[in-house]
This record gives structure tokens, sequence and C-alpha cells, in this order.
């Protein structure tokens, strides 16, 4: 799997990316104009809370009846010539596109984006038996050329690349001469990737949603280049996680609608794309098989716990366009091709707390992703969920779980309290200069060493406000003690 992306230690993860300050200022600069964009579709909509509440309920009754909903999509792919495969693995998924590919004896297949495949390594399996996948999202596309460079966003994948770092790696890898101007970038991408179109053997999509009703995908983009790679191969490979499945067209419009102006700020994308099975005799072209890939890699597990409403998610990364957190630190330093707030809940269902225990943590709890989130996710509950369950399985660190101990103890005992509030002034005086501690010990070092903590006053508050009401002789106390038990 490819879940896990990047440096394995978080904490070097995080330093790189507060080292890239162009990536921190383009973060910056797409998160305030997709913030801008989304809250002005919002507006043009109206009622945008009872849309939210209305996507919440199609997508939490899609969970609660998914093994109705998926029997039925399956049955309906199948009605019309296609070709339906469960993968319970990332594996069982390769697997059976492996042999697809083989059968076929495919030795070029281009994809449209697709996080799915990112998941399940699907490229990587694709290229164990000889196949040449090319990427044609133009973002996937320069971050492949660029020596497979991950994602580091769910809808811009290549949102941390400035235009001359592109046009150095066209000139470098493909020979590119012109200027850095998108305009031409963008052309000679185009040019490159029109020709690997006419010469794939398969292509493969991913799925914004299935529509259970009629066994038909849905594509959302805004390049077209999904309908070329469904149009002109032979063979069209789908790949799908198990929740992303819709009842009718009736709530895939609805979601539709929801994820174009959560995602980009629009009305709907360039390209709203829904196909049905493999061309029909009538039709003039389309793919001669189709054959439709659902993975659950771990989903299953998901459904029936307090964690389900994560897999509401419709991937439009409004809560990674709104955290603080993946502001200064981009998406990289995740470590996990699921980036921002949903990263940091799904990546360690997906793939457990061995490895991803500290994401959980990479957030300041402000519940903007929540507020953002078109399907009331309640994002930054759950993060505390995984936090509560990261400490009753005793995975955080002995610093960790001394320090909390110890401040339990402090905090249960009034005079234990009352000496640690009387003692702190001169703990810290060692660490404090010109009224600042800058560079704190223990659990502050982390705090101090990017800014300053001021220092412990030797007067409390208590004393103080002990002394304010001694000077005052106790009246306005006794006023406010008064005005309560009335």
């Amino acid at each position: 799997m490819a879940v896990k992306i990047g440096d394995p230690n978080f904490n070097t993860r995080v330093e790189k990316g507060l080292k890239n300050t162009f990536m921190r200022q383009a973060v910056t600069s797409a998160q305030e104009r997709l913030k801008m964009a989304k809250s002005k579709a919002e507006d043009e909509l109206g009622n945008w809370q009872e849309w939210r509440n209305l996507a919440e309920e199609i997508r939490t009754h899609t969970l609660e009846n998914i093994d109705y909903y998926l029997h039925q999509l399956s049955e309906n792919v199948s009605n019309n010539g296609g070709y339906v495969f469960f993968a319970e693995t990332a594996e069982e998924a390769n697997a059976y596109i492996k042999e697809v590919a083989q059968k076929k004896n495919a030795k070029k297949v281009i994809k449209s984006k697709s996080m799915v495949t990112e998941e399940i390594s699907m490229n990587e399996a694709l290229e164990s038996v000889g196949c040449e996948v090319i990427e044609s999202d133009l973002g996937e596309y320069i971050l492949q050329i660029d020596d497979h460079d991950p994602p580091s966003h769910i809808v811009a994948p290549a949102l941390h690349k400035n235009r001359e770092q592109i046009r150095e790696t066209f000139q470098e890898k493909k020979g590119y001469t012109n200027t850095s101007k998108p305009e031409e970038l963008t052309l000679f991408a185009r040019e490159q990737l029109r020709k690997e179109f006419l010469e794939a053997d398969i292509g493969v999509t991913g799925c914004n949603f299935a529509v259970a009703e009629s066994g038909s995908i849905s594509l959302v983009t805004n390049e077209g280049n999904a309908r070329l790679a469904t149009t002109l191969p032979k063979t069209q490979i789908t790949v799908m996680g198990m929740e992303r499945v819709v009842p009718t067209w009736e709530e895939l419009d609805i979601l539709v609608s929801m994820l174009c102006r959560s995602a980009v700020g629009q009305k709907l994308t360039s390209y709203i794309t829904g196909l049905t099975g493999a061309k029909a005799e009538e039709d003039l072209d389309g793919p001669e098989e189709f054959h439709l890939v659902i993975v659950d890699n771990g989903r299953s597990n998901i459904l029936g716990t307090e964690f389900q409403s994560a897999l509401n998610c419709i991937r439009c990364a409004a809560c990674i366009n709104v955290c603080p957190v993946y502001r200064h630190v981009g998406g990289h330093s995740y470590g996990s091709i699921y980036p921002g707030p949903i990263g940091a809940v799904l990546t360690p269902l997906l793939e457990g707390y061995d490895d991803h225990k500290e994401l959980p943590y990479a957030s300041s709890l402000c519940a903007a992703c929540t507020d953002a989130c078109p399907v009331k996710i309640p994002l930054h509950e759950l993060l505390v969920k995984h936090r509560r369950n990261i400490a009753e399985e005793k995975r955080t660190t002995l610093s960790e779980t001394l320090a909390m101990k110890g401040f339990g103890m402090v905090a249960s005992s009034p005079s234990l309290f009352n000496m640690s509030t009387r003692t702190a002034p001169m703990m810290l005086s060692p660490f404090t200069k010109d009224g600042k501690v800058s560079n704190g010990p223990g659990p502050l070092k982390s705090w101090t060493d990017i800014r300053d903590f001021p220092e412990s006053k030797k007067e409390r508050f208590r004393d103080w406000f002990k002394k304010r009401e001694g000077q005052k002789g106790g009246t306005h106390h006794d006023s406010t003690s008064r005005n309560i038990s009335q």
C-alpha cells in the first residue's frame, strides 16, 4: 500500500515543511483563494446549512445500507455488460487489475486522477508486469515525471510546486524550451499527453460516485482528461472505494453540487461525466470492455464504529483548505496520500496507529475543518477520539505519560496545585530572559522553539484577586453572591 509516504519520522517531515518557504506561501495563497470561492458559492446557493444537512443524511443513509447499494450497483453493472470485482485488500485489487492487463497484453495504461489507486499502489503493481502507466491529470503528470513526487493535496496534487519548478522539470525530463507561462506549460503537457491517449491499451479512472440504480460511474473533472481515458482505450478499469456509492441520480445531483462548490467554488466543474458500462452497438466511441474494482482495504472495519462518519467524505478537501496546521507544514508532513484533517482521521483507521499515531495531534482542534465539511463530518471530535484511543492503548511517549500523570496528580490536589503555582516562577527562572521563556524545558521546548512563552509572574492571579477584593472590602463579592443566589 502507498497510503504512507515520505520520511518515517513525523518531526523530520514537519521540520522540512516548516522550512519550505515557497510551499507555505503557495498553500496560504491557495487556501485563501479557495475559501473565498467556496464562501461565494455557498451564498449563491443559499440555505447552505440545510444543504449540508441533506448531504449528511444521504451519506449516512447510504453507509447504513451499504451492503444493499453495493449489491444493487454490482447487479446493474453486470446487467450492462460490465465486470465487477470486490477486493478486500489492496493486494487483491492489484492482482485483478494486473490479470486484466496481462490478458489484454497491455503495454501502456493511461490513468486519470484517482486517490484510491494511489492508496493501493496500482501504478507500481502494473509496472511490475511490464506496463507503462501514464498520469493524465496535469498535476499528477507533473509529479510523475518529477521522479514520482507524491501528491500534497487531494484536489491540487502539485500545489507545492511553482511554475518555475515545473518549467525546469519539463525542460530536464521532456526537453521543454519555452517559458514558465502557465498557458505554454499547459499546451506542452497537452501535446505530450495526446499521443499517450491514442496509444493506450487500457484506461484507468477513479470514481467520484457510483450510481446504484443504474450501475453508472460519475467523474468530476476540470481538464477533460478522464473523458479521453474512458473513450479512446478499448478497455476501461474503474477503481472505487466501497463507500463512494449513491442510491440514485437524484442523490448524485446533490452531492456533486456540494462537491464542486466545496472543492473549487464552482457551481459545476467543466466536466461532469456519467458512464454506464461498455459502449453499445449504436455508440460511436467508448470502451469495448468495462471493469469495476470495488476496494474495501480496511473500510468495512470502520463501519459500525464511532469513526463511521469519516467514510462520509466526498474528497472535496474543504477541510484542508481551512486547516491552520496544513497551512504551515504542507501535505507531505502528514506522511500519507490523504493529508489535512481528513487524512489525520482516515489514515490511522486504514493503517493503524503504529506509523501514524502523531497525526491526530497535528491539529489545533479549532473545528474549522468540521465547519467547512459539506457532509458534516465532526472531524475535530474524531481527532479527539483518536487521541483518547492512543492514550488508552498506551501508545504515547514515556515523557508524555509521566507528564500527564504528574499533572493529574497535581491538579487533583489543592495543596499541590497551590504549591506548584507558587514555585513556577522560580522553576522557570533559568529559562527566562527579558520577560520571555525562549528555550523551555520538557514539553515547552517544542513550543518555545518557534515562539516565545510569557514568563510566569511572581504574583499569582489568586493572590492578586484576593488582594483586590480585600482593598474593596469584599462588597463586590457579597453583591455577586446575592445576585447568584436570587
